[in-house]
């Protein structure tokens, strides 16, 4: 009886041991915590792009992954590029803004 039970207690660690590594963080994965943090900074950058009168009209994708912003798109002047980058930076959580946002071309 003590056999199985020391059996069960041991199965029990192997599968919950494998479970948080199941769940855990690497370089090229968020764990589960981080998504949800990342969606949250997601979320209020896109919030503040779109209240700003600078940056509200402009095509701005935004990404994160374990607290770094991407900024992608287009946008109209240096100054929005600009503007972009700081309010994302501004934003709590953010570690890092990477702003590849690209200056529209004037049709002509």
């Amino acid at each position: 009886m003590l056999r199985r039970q020391t059996s069960a207690v041991i199965l029990a660690a192997v599968l919950g041991s494998t479970m948080l590594v199941g769940c855990a963080a690497t370089s090229d994965r968020a764990s589960t915590g981080q998504t949800i943090d990342d969606s949250v900074i997601t979320a209020k950058v896109k919030t503040k792009l779109i209240e700003d009168p600078v940056t509200k009209a402009h095509q701005i994708s935004v990404e994160t992954f374990k607290g770094t912003v991407q900024l992608s798109g287009f946008v109209d002047s240096a100054a929005a590029r600009t503007q972009a980058g700081r309010i994302a930076r501004d934003v709590e959580g953010v570690k890092e803004v990477k702003n590849s946002l690209e200056l529209r071309k004037a049709a002509g």
